[in-house]
């Protein structure tokens, strides 16, 4: 099962950016589909976006339609989140997920039986 690590998680100011990184080891993660989540203080974990293992197509919830970018760079077995024109609402800590198909209903964290990385603090405020 292959093991993952998010990191880029930071304190910044409305209107910035960040780019979270998800690497994976002990197993090549572009054979995985890769999901992001986050969850607020006292909330449930929200789906942010995802990346099938095949034919590469992307998901992006619609808070963050626009605003965020989900990409791949296999030679570094990494799947990063960018994070644009960044609002006190995205606060939370994001979670990366690893399956081998993106789920049916790839939105819920439930759906995603494979591995979950750690997460890393995001906060949005002025």
């Amino acid at each position: 099962q292959v093991q993952l690590v998010e990191s880029g998680g930071d304190l910044v100011q409305p209107g910035g950016s960040l780019r979270l990184s998800c690497v994976g080891t002990g197993s090549t993660l572009d054979y995985y589909a890769v999901g992001w989540f986050r969850q607020a203080p006292g909330k449930g974990r929200e789906g942010v976006s995802c990346v099938s293992s095949s034919d590469m197509s992307t998901h992006y919830a619609d808070s963050v339609k626009d605003r965020f970018t989900i990409s791949r760079d296999n030679a570094k077995n990494t799947v990063y989140l960018q994070m644009n024109s960044l609002k006190p609402e995205d606060t939370g800590v994001y979670y990366c997920a690893a399956d081998h198909k993106v789920p049916v209903n790839p939105w819920l964290s439930d759906y995603w039986r494979g591995s979950w990385g750690q997460g890393t603090l995001v906060i949005v405020s002025s």
